[in-house]
């Protein structure tokens, strides 16, 4: 990428979720930012925030969970990536109708992606990660953060245009 100005090697993306029902509301946002070294090898940092409102019980328990990675992709072509990352979550459990507590978890995942290309400068992204530090929850008192190893995401990449 020689030539390529270091404004334009930036990346921005990430994905979102929400989600409203009887039961429970839930937001969630997960931005990235990377940088392109070469057209190959894309480092980046992500954050992550989700709340979530569990309307089943009075009064509603409300909760939020934070998180951190580090995350490395290679382009084997233009649109298939190796994807690597380590996650740092933090989550808050329900231990009664007013009480939560809180649990830290650490992640190495590991899997591939597809980029589908909107435009020069977008794109919108599915990728499929194991965990490798995955272990399966014991009982109620040592919860897990995730169900599976296996974790899909989707999202979408776009580059600044200009600062």
């Amino acid at each position: 990428m020689k030539g390529v100005d270091w404004k334009e090697r930036i990346y921005t993306g990430g994905g979102m979720g929400l989600g409203f029902n009887t039961t429970q509301d839930f937001i969630s946002v997960s931005p990235i930012v990377g940088y392109r070294v070469t057209t190959r090898f894309t480092p980046g940092i992500g954050i992550m925030y989700r709340y979530t409102n569990y309307k089943l019980v009075n009064p509603n328990v409300k909760l939020n969970d934070y998180g951190v990675s580090v995350f490395a992709r290679f382009y084997i072509i233009p649109e298939l990536f190796l994807h690597t990352e380590y996650e740092h979550l933090n989550y808050e459990f329900p231990t009664g109708v007013t009480t939560t507590f809180r649990k830290s978890f650490d992640s190495f995942l590991g899997g591939a992606g597809y980029v589908f290309p909107l435009g020069k400068r977008s794109s919108f992204y599915v990728i499929g990660l194991y965990n490798f530090s995955y272990r399966q929850q014991s009982n109620p008192s040592d919860p897990s953060a995730y169900p599976s190893p296996y974790i899909f995401r989707v999202g979408a990449n776009l580059g600044f245009l200009n600062f």
